[in-house]
């Protein structure tokens, strides 16, 4: 029986200190000693740290911003004089949609590989647009028995990328005539994809596939990448297999030695995709070709288009905030991906074709919410970057500016730090999933793809619940 999947997780602190959220604010003028303090109490030990931190004679004046806002001491002290504060800095953080508390939760999860959970519980909104007007049906949860990340049955998290013949045709002699199935299996429904803002550094593409070969996924590199210096290595040779190289045009035309060693390559969208794709699975019958189309009005047609054409692995790129990129008005993927997936059913080709879908990941939830409204997998961007410390600030940063210098210093990071920091991230992203599975009954995440049934749309119920009211109103 193989060995069940499991992430191997390793708390890796940040190079830099978290920019923290909460700190206390405590009157003690007024305080009458108590013996049992509330602060000596703290399970998070807040008031230990702070008052390490201000006899440091080293160390800033500032707060540590380190409290997790579970207000035990707040509701707890006798006299009243504890209160919590917010760090201005923390709000400054990312933008409207990589909000502080999302990057926040991606730098805990990438410290410790574990979920997240917050002293003052969930205390944002219940809906809002993208995936939060999304709710997952989590009604087995109310079992007893319910299996999660400590049930006693496997779920499965693989999935599985390439072409599949709808159906099985065999010949005389009871052997299997025409088209074989001929897929990849990968146990994490996710391809680790290259970062959304240019990044000089050949350390993080390697930390990239180190992650994938850990995670037992893969990860999306430029072509050019690879013909670096560090590919002449035998470890470099071996991550070959995990990697996913985006082929320039120069590229397809000089065929590298190395493409018998990758199991899938893409070709970025174009008047001769077709084309280079047929020669390319010519040339290596057993590569993969995915095209890689950024995520628009017209996909729907260019999918089956492609499809006819011998192409059936698509990457769909969505802008940094999921959206369509460059287009006014532009839709969420959630939208996108249901008429995607609605449109290939009809036309007879969903089973047929697989399709990944990335931009705007940001957490755990929006990739089981994306694999409902039709993906296959997803593909993770700005979230590898977060785990490394990044904030989303959206800088064009300048190494001999100090101004303009990255807070995170990604560019620099050590392989290993960096590739054991998104295996963190993903190990708990992946408990997140088996949860959100096991809450619904599912066994495995192939049968979540397009279960919109499992979900409730807020849009819908509203619609449900106040509907008489509008027509009354008219």
């Amino acid at each position: 029986m193989p060995e069940k999947y499991h992430i191997k997780t390793a708390a890796t602190a940040g190079r830099f200190r978290h920019v923290g959220k909460y700190a206390a604010v405590d009157y003690r003028e007024d305080c009458s000693r108590c013996t049992n303090c509330v602060k000596v109490r703290c399970i998070y030990d807040t008031y230990r740290k702070d008052v390490a931190h201000t006899r440091n004679p080293e160390t800033s004046i500032q707060p540590l911003y380190d409290c997790r806002a579970c207000f035990s001491c707040v509701q707890g002290c006798t006299k009243g004089l504890l209160s919590l504060v917010i760090n201005p800095e923390y709000l400054d953080i990312g933008d409207e949609y990589w909000k502080p508390d999302i990057v926040d939760t991606t730098w805990r999860q990438a410290d410790t590989g574990r979920i997240p959970v917050s002293g003052a519980g969930y205390r944002g909104r219940f809906h809002g647009p993208g995936f939060d007007s999304i709710w997952t049906d989590m009604s087995e949860i109310v079992r007893p028995t319910r299996d999660g990340i400590h049930g006693r049955e496997y779920i499965s998290t693989s999935v599985d990328i390439g072409p599949k013949p709808m159906r099985l045709s065999f010949s005389g002699d009871g052997s299997i005539a025409g088209e074989i199935a001929h897929v990849i299996e990968i146990q994490f429904p996710a391809l680790l994809d290259l970062p959304p803002w240019p990044m000089a550094s050949s350390g993080l593409t390697k930390a990239r596939l180190m992650a994938a070969r850990s995670l037992c996924c893969l990860a999306v590199v430029d072509a050019t990448s690879l013909e670096a210096a560090w590919l002449d290595s035998v470890e470099a040779l071996e991550l070959l297999r995990f990697a996913v190289p985006l082929l320039s045009e120069s590229s397809t035309l000089q065929r590298p030695t190395w493409l018998t060693r990758v199991q899938l390559a893409e070709i970025n969208d174009g008047a001769e995709a077709a084309s280079t794709a047929q020669a390319l699975m010519l040339e290596h019958p057993a590569l993969i070709v995915a095209l890689r189309m950024p995520m628009r009005s017209d996909c729907l047609e260019r999918i089956i288009r492609q499809t006819k054409a011998g192409i059936k692995v698509f990457h769909l790129v969505a802008d940094l905030h999921g959206c369509e990129p460059g287009v006014r008005g532009a839709r969420h993927i959630r939208d996108v991906m249901r008429l995607l997936h609605s449109g290939l059913v009809t036309a007879g080709l969903r089973d047929e074709v697989t399709l990944i879908v990335g931009g705007g990941i940001a957490l755990a939830e929006h990739m089981a919410k994306a694999i409902i409204c039709g993906a296959d997998l997803v593909s993770l961007d700005a979230t590898l970057l977060v785990a490394l410390g990044c904030r989303v600030c959206h800088q064009d940063h300048d190494h001999a500016n100090p101004q303009n210098h990255c807070p995170a210093e990604i560019d620099s990071s050590d392989p290993d730090y960096a590739a054991q920091r998104i295996v963190n991230l993903l190990g708990a992203w992946h408990s997140q999933l088996i949860e959100v599975l096991g809450a619904m009954g599912i066994r495995e995440v192939r049968r979540l793809r397009g279960e919109v049934g499992r979900a409730i749309f807020v849009e819908d119920i509203e619609r449900e619940a106040f509907s008489d009211l509008a027509r009354k109103s008219q």
